[in-house]
């Protein structure tokens, strides 16, 4: 199903609740009200409830949310109801961190295909992965994957998205400190580690 007129906002905040319905899951928990998921994420059950109220009434009065029932339909919406392969551009660092982070297969992520262009690193295995070089882009069309991480250098970010876009991804999450241009088809997320903290100062009272 097409979902139109949702605010970014609110598709930023799925995930954050389907982590935390995931989370109260393990806790033994059935169900769960607004007021309590609210106060597991820390904002308030009022934009909670209109947040679900664009895609329909997931819950019942008096009960709360059903779990299980919540995150399958979050799942839904989010285009996460089947597992997604993802390559992976650049295998240095910052590369090899996202790799090694588990929380990708809570939302059904699984990083099957590295690049590099180091042939230090070529042919290595890294979490049974095998990196190839970044020549080998184009096979992402035969593999039927069409999502991409992307942590090269700044200079080096808009060629790797170039190859990308060209070999059939449709979505890049970006880790390069740079803006990339892409066709209208294709979305990129970008984020910037060091700006994010840049923002943190201007909030922290001075001492």
């Amino acid at each position: 199903m097409k979902y139109r007129n949702i605010p970014n906002e609110t598709i930023r905040r799925l995930p954050i609740y389907m982590r935390a319905l995931l989370f109260s899951k393990e806790q033994g928990r059935q169900s769960i009200s607004s007021q309590d998921l609210s106060r597991f994420i820390g904002t308030n059950s009022a934009q909670i409830r209109k947040d679900f109220s664009y895609f329909g009434d997931f819950g019942t009065k008096g009960v709360g949310y059903n779990i299980d029932n919540l995150v399958k339909e979050i799942k839904k919406i989010l285009k996460l109801d089947i597992d997604k392969r993802v390559a992976l551009v650049g295998v240095g660092n910052l590369g090899s961190a996202v790799i090694a982070y588990p929380g990708f297969k809570m939302f059904g992520f699984d990083i099957t295909a590295a690049f590099d262009i180091d042939p230090k690193k070529i042919s290595r295995k890294i979490k049974n992965i095998v990196i190839e070089n970044i020549s080998k882009i184009p096979s992402l069309r035969d593999k039927e994957i069409n999502l991409a991480i992307i942590a090269v250098p700044r200079q080096a970010a808009q060629e790797m998205t170039d190859a990308l876009v060209k070999a059939g991804v449709t979505g890049i999450l970006n880790f390069s400190p740079c803006y990339i241009t892409v066709p209208k088809k294709v979305k990129v997320i970008t984020i910037d580690i060091a700006m994010d903290l840049a923002r943190l100062p201007y909030y922290v009272p001075a001492s």
